[in-house]
Order: structure tokens, then sequence, then C-alpha cells
């Protein structure tokens, strides 16, 4: 269960009404009045809680578990022990979500790390930057000239707003993050450390050395955007790098200058995308991809984790490998190569200064 002295509940909720929110079907009578306050996994859920279970994998954690009640989809109710209430739902992971999100809606965003309201003592903020009422400002930030914030959103501790930044409403910006360039707009959560618009890597290369070439673009980032820790944003050389709303970038991603990000995407840590990519909507990356620069990822597109993408990538499509490539052709290498690999053994001819088998 979330430890209360880091994840405050704002409500309690009954079951009937948990049932509601998700809308959830009971399969068998439940107790609508009792008490739910929290969210926990199967092996540490209490009398209070609400668990999940979508994996048969953990079946005997299911039983064991002293949940109040588990969200689960209809295939799997079965299994639920006659002390739990089952609450059935189309996808469990996203009830306990919707759940929690209800629950502990401060857990959604970094807050103010210094528990301030306000503009804190400490907190630098130049007199011609434009705060609306409702912005909070942590001890050690710095926000420059020409600024402006729009109103509920946090500044926390020892980030940087640069000159001339604009960031909208209901927003957060984590402790150590810098923000330079560039534009944000409505509940943008920016986590600890991020850093947007930065120069990106331009030099024209030459015998004599190598030549910077400033960077002169900015950085978009839309609504409802979220940055994980860690994670480099490049402003554009000319034009500018823009992510599309609703997109969700996970910790330690390097997306370079002009690159466009559609919009709903997901970016899975340590994902590095070259200059002048362009992503649909919708797309997914997972962990590890490369995208070379200059490529198309076509809207709906998946890349799996640890690929290599060189070329363009079809709308819809399914791709994976070095070099990346359709998934199924993919396996079937992957494949053949393992078969090759069995057939072959250890019966390669001995080499020079090797000795064969006796």
């Amino acid at each position: 269960m979330p430890e209360p002295r880091f994840f405050t509940r704002t409500k309690t909720l009954t079951l009937g009404e948990v049932a509601a929110l998700v809308g959830a079907e009971t399969p068998r009578l439940i107790d609508p009045a009792r008490s739910i306050s929290g969210v926990a996994a199967l092996d540490r859920a209490g009398p209070a809680d609400v668990t999940f279970y979508d994996n048969t994998k953990y079946r005997d954690a299911l039983v064991a578990s002293r949940a109040a009640a588990c969200f689960v989809r209809a295939r799997l109710a079965a299994a639920v022990p006659e002390h739990i209430a089952p609450l059935v739902v189309a996808d469990a992971h996203r009830a306990l979500a919707t759940l929690s999100r209800t629950l502990f809606p401060e857990a959604l965003r970094p807050g103010s790390a210094f528990g301030a309201t306000g503009i804190a003592h400490g907190a630098m903020v130049h007199p011609t930057a434009r705060l609306e009422p409702g912005v909070t400002v942590d001890p050690g930030a710095v926000i420059g000239a020409d600024v402006e914030i729009g109103a509920g959103t946090t500044i926390t501790a020892n980030a940087v707003i640069g000159q001339g930044v604009r960031i909208g409403r209901d927003c957060s910006i984590g402790p150590g993050a810098s923000v330079m360039f560039a534009l944000l707009g409505n509940r943008v959560v920016v986590h600890g450390g991020v850093r947007i618009g930065q120069d990106g890597f331009g030099y024209a290369m030459g015998p004599r050395g190598h030549l910077k070439v400033p960077q002169l673009g900015r950085v978009i980032i839309q609504d409802d955007v979220e940055i994980g820790a860690g994670t480099t944003v490049d402003r554009g050389a000319s034009g500018d790098t823009v992510i599309g709303e609703g997109t969700k970038i996970d910790n330690l991603v390097q997306i370079a200058h002009n690159v466009t990000v559609g919009r709903n995407c997901v970016i899975v840590a340590q994902v590095g995308i070259s200059g002048s990519a362009t992503l649909g909507d919708f797309v997914v990356l997972g962990g590890q991809v490369g995208v070379i620069g200059h490529v198309t990822i076509g809207d709906g597109a998946q890349i799996a984790a640890t690929s290599s993408v060189k070329d363009d990538v079809p709308p819809g499509a399914r791709w994976g490998g070095v070099p990346a490539k359709p998934v199924r052709v993919w396996f079937r290498e992957v494949t053949m190569v393992a078969k090759l690999a069995a057939q072959g053994g250890d019966e390669r001819p001995a080499g020079k200064g090797e000795r064969g088998d006796e």
C-alpha cells in the first residue's frame, strides 16, 4: 500500500463507488458500503485495498491475498477466492490506474519539493517575468527575463527557466530541470533532471576542425506531454523540435534537433532519435531503440526494443531487429540462423594451433 509519508490520500470510497467509477460488473454479491482507501499488489494488499489480477502466473498470490476487492477480466473472474470481491472490467490494469488517480491525485506529477505555495524565499524570479496567480516556485529555482507561466504550475527546487520561455497552466517542472528556448502547453509534466532546449549537435566538419553551427530553433511541447527524468530534448537547428500532445516519454531518452514527435506516442527508456526524424501519431518505440536522422515512422507503428531504424516505417507496421524490418521477416531470420547454428554444432575443422577431437 502507498506510504502515507509520501503519498497523501484525498478521499475514501465505498466499494460500490469504486465499481461505478470504473464501470465494473459484480458477478457475485458484494458489500457496496465497504470502505476502500488504497490500492496495492496482490501480496501487499490489506482489507481496505483493491488489487488486480491479469496473469495466471500469480494465481497462488491471488488466493493468499487479503485484498477487499480485485479488478479482473471476465475470463479470470472464477479464480478470485470467496473472501475477495471480484470487480470484472475489460482492462484490470487501466481500472487500477483510474482508482489510483482518484485516491492519490498528487502522485500524478511532481509537487513542490519544499511544500511551498506561491513564490518561496530563495527563489530568483526576474522582475520582467509574468506569473499568473497560483504559480508555485520553490527555493533555488531561477526564472529568467520575459518568462510567462500559467496558473497552477509548479517550478520545483533548482529548476531553471530560461529567458522568454512560455509554460502553460497546471504544469510541473521537476527538481533540477532546465527549460530553455521552449514553449510548453498546459498540463505538461517535466521530471527531475530533464534538459529541454539546449543546443542540438550541429557541426560543419572539416580537416582544420569542426565549426559549430548555431542552433536557432525552438522546442514546442504540446498539452498533456510527460517527460521522464534525465531525458534531453534539443532545440531545432533552424526549425523547431516538436513533441505532440499526449505523448509520454520515459527516462533517459535523447531527442535531437528538428525531430517531430506526433500525438500520443510512447517512447520507452534509453531511446535515441537522431535529427530531423519524424514520428507519426500513436507510435510506440521500445526500450533502447535507435532511430537515424531524416526517417519517418508512420502513424501507429510499433518498434521492438533494442531495434535500429534506418528506413521509413509504414503506418501501422510492427518492426524489429538490427536493422529493423517487419517482425515476421525478423523472426524468420532469427529462427533460420538458430537452426544453422544448431546444425553446425562443433563440427568445424581444427584451425592452426588447435587440436581436433580425439
